[in-house]
């Protein structure tokens, strides 16, 4: 008996039939098709709504056909024809044959029986070993005829060929999270002697992820599948992986990491079932004619994957099981290297942790030139590549080192006297039951470890600045809980300061080369006092000095123009800036090359006009580039100006006395009652601003002209700045900074 199913797009009035060369199936007359059925809630699933009785002794062949509302009958497509195999072993039970999509003819059908399979009791005397499978639903057999895929396959060779008993517990739509959750009480109550893990990256979503996620996916996935080999270890059991195979979604980029993740498989010391030369195209695709859909193999490419098994694997009984075993989990740490004054190294390959203890009164210097040290390790303790971190670190003492490819430290690390301490490797952070992966870029990880701690790891070999602008990061951090995070080990040092808030990260912190900090919530962001600085000109010097400290970030309105006249940027700033950018008052000088202002005639740019551009002909592309630029400029000097705690606005160049009060009382009227301070840098006698309330003056000059030609002075009056700015309090603990990209209806929040 059977029943067929096929997914098809249709429009009103329309249905699908199936016709084919039995008399069951019309003998290939359309009139006498036999009629498919869908329904709201399975549309664009069309089935037969009865089973029909075909009882095969030859291959039965069949199509699908579009009828219109008037009867008539359009073939799916033109060529070969759909077909069920002859003589299914008089299977009982209904078999499902599942389509796929209407017009796509699959090279190999796809069937299965209804009745699920009734798991049998080993047999009193059983000998030979005991193999769960726990997978997804390739494992399972999806897509091969009646689910005979290479799990099944291997089932029959191990039973005639070494007496084993295969029992397959795999999931449709397992990851490594939901094999790692459900695995204690579908595979531990087995209590196999072997168990083969047979995930994909394809179910942790990589195909269709953005691309600023892939390496997270693989990460996680890696991770994973080492928690689910400890696992089975735990039990006493044999672990074997089953290998990356392809998908007919993925890209060069996503094959890359396919590639990359089977070779690393290939070095974990596990034994790897390889599938990717056996039906890999050689472009992370399905070779022609061996797949069903994009992810899953049909029936044939299900045989390829099981004979690229090596049935040699499973060559082995408990009693050799019991001894390889021993290797993995006596002792349970190794000892490294020992010396008489009570210096003590020792590992835990398993959990790939190292041990260091000093019981000297010495400090020890841990370095990549203590060659005897290093030779102990490489050989001896099973490090793998990465970042090492310290459990409970103190301060005083380096909380992670890195480890190169070939198991060497890499990490200049002092070890002070009496000093326990245990590293292991940031790699099992990133297994989806310790942490979760907010950010991964192959370098760069950012793990939430709980509502209150989040791990920053750096693998590379260059500091990471991880700021605002960076839009996959600043999203990322929004799983984190609003609030002021900071590195409790070094809680004073520049950009260790982490600030979240509701739409993610707002603020630079710095990651050094090879490391891994750890950063604690301290408390919510109301709880401090953020300032923002805003520049008001005259020049750019002031965003080239911040630019140099890493206190920059999205440009304001004065930050890239000059203006010569005080008054201009207080009337620019009491008519909320619309003109700036309003065409009228704008025209291009060819002699300067700049554009002025006719408005505030102290007003020029020097940065709107491009190469591409012909401005003494069609100024309307400048004209309209300018409006997007100073729209987004202007609403983030609202946005900080409204959302920070206190404002610092900062004017360079000559000032006169009335100048500066007239823009303090414009600038009063617009913080509202807010704390701000007007700090004048000028070549001016301080006694010209004497006793002007919220102005501050430093008889200073700072001339961007001369900082581009020499970047000593460039770096020295940075170095000045910075001063000024410590003497005021602020600082990159305290520092407002302003998102590139105002949120929508921030207004009226």
């Amino acid at each position: 008996m059977y029943q067929f199913q096929v997914s098809a797009y249709t429009q009103t009035g329309e249905s699908i039939g199936l016709v084919g060369s039995t008399p069951e199936l019309g003998l290939w007359d359309i009139s006498r098709c036999v009629h498919l059925r869908t329904s709201g809630d399975r549309y664009p699933l069309w089935q037969t709504d009865k089973e029909i009785d075909i009882q095969p002794s030859q291959r039965v062949e069949y199509k699908y056909v579009r009828l219109d509302a008037r009867g008539n009958g359009h073939w799916e497509a033109l060529g070969a024809n759909r077909w069920v195999p002859s003589n299914p072993d008089q299977q009982s039970g209904t078999i499902v044959v599942d389509d796929g999509v209407f017009g796509y003819l699959q090279p190999y059908p796809f069937g299965y029986i209804q009745e699920t399979a009734v798991k049998m009791p080993l047999e009193e005397g059983f000998e030979g070993l005991k193999i769960v499978v726990i997978g997804s639903s390739v494992a399972l057999g999806h897509k091969a005829w009646l689910l005979r895929g290479w799990v099944w396959l291997l089932e029959q060779a191990l039973q005639q060929k070494y007496g084993h008993r295969l029992v397959n517990v795999s999931q449709v739509g397992a990851n490594v999270s939901r094999t790692i959750a459900r695995f204690t009480s579908i595979v531990t109550p087995e209590q196999p002697d072997v168990v083969i893990i047979a995930l994909s990256l394809g179910n942790e979503g990589l195909a269709y992820c953005p691309p600023h996620e892939r390496r997270a996916i693989q990460r996680r996935f890696e991770s994973g599948l080492q928690q689910l080999v400890k696992m089975t270890r735990s039990l006493g059991a044999r672990p074997i992986l089953g290998g990356v195979y392809p998908n007919d979604d993925y890209s060069a980029e996503h094959y890359w990491l396919l590639k990359d993740t089977h070779k690393r498989m290939l070095n974990w010391g596990v034994p790897i079932l390889d599938w990717l030369a056996a039906v890999d195209n050689g472009q992370g695709r399905w070779k022609e004619g061996t797949s069903f859909d994009p992810a899953h193999p049909n029936t044939i490419g299900h045989s390829l994957m099981h004979q690229a098994i090596d049935l040699h694997l499973f060559q082995i009984n408990k009693d050799e099981l019991a001894i390889e075993l021993q290797r993995f989990w006596q002792p349970h740490e190794v000892p490294i290297y020992l010396d008489n004054a009570g210096f003590y190294v020792c590992a835990c390959i398993q959990e790939k942790r190292l041990r260091i203890r000093n019981s000297s009164k010495y400090t020890y210097t841990i370095a990549p030139h203590w060659q005897e040290l290093q030779t102990a390790l490489q050989s001896k303790a099973g490090l793998i590549p990465g970042i090492y971190i310290a459990k409970n670190a103190q301060k005083g003492t380096l909380p992670f080192f890195a480890v190169q490819e070939d198991g060497a430290m890499a990490t200049t690390v002092q070890i002070p006297p009496n000093a326990d301490l245990e590293y292991s490797a940031a790699f099992n952070l990133f297994a989806p039951n310790n942490s979760q992966v907010l950010f991964y870029d192959g370098h760069l990880g950012i793990l939430q470890n709980d509502d209150r701690h989040l791990w920053v790891i750096n693998e590379s070999d260059n500091e990471y600045n991880i700021q605002p602008m960076w839009q996959e990061v600043r999203k990322a951090l929004k799983a984190m809980p609003s609030g002021v995070y900071e590195d409790p080990l070094h809680p004073d040092a520049p950009f260790r300061t982490m600030m979240i808030g509701n739409d993610g990260l707002e603020s630079r912190v710095k990651a050094p080369p090879k490391s891994a900090v750890l950063f604690q919530y301290k408390c919510k962001l109301s709880d401090i006092s953020r300032v923002a600085i805003l520049p008001l000109g005259d020049r750019c010097a002031v965003r080239m000095m911040l630019y140099k400290m890493e206190y920059d970030g999205p440009a304001f309105p004065f930050d890239l123009t000059r203006t010569t006249n005080i008054a201009d940027v207080a009337d620019a700033i009491a008519n909320g800036f619309y003109d700036m950018w309003n065409p009228a008052f704008l025209h291009y000088s060819p002699d300067a090359g700049r554009i002025y202002h006719s408005k505030w005639s102290g007003l020029s740019f020097a940065h709107e006009v491009e190469e591409t551009d012909h401005p003494t002909g069609d100024m309307s592309p400048v004209h309209e580039r300018m409006r997007v630029r100073y729209t987004a400029r202007s609403e983030r000097f609202w946005y900080a100006l409204r959302h920070c705690d206190k404002v610092l606005f900062v004017r360079t160049g000559i000032s006169d006395r009335g100048g500066v009060i007239d823009l303090v009382n414009k600038l009063e009227k617009q913080c509202q009652g807010k704390p701000f301070q007007l700090l004048i840098l000028s070549p001016q006698a301080n006694h010209e601003f004497l006793d002007l309330p919220n102005v501050l003056h430093y008889n200073v000059e700072f001339n961007p002209d001369r900082m581009y030609d020499d970047l000593g002075h460039w770096m020295y009056c940075t170095e000045v700045m910075q001063g000024i700015l410590e003497s005021l309090g602020v600082s990159s603990k305290n520092l407002f900074w302003c998102p590139p990209k105002i949120p929508k209806g921030w207004e009226t929040r």
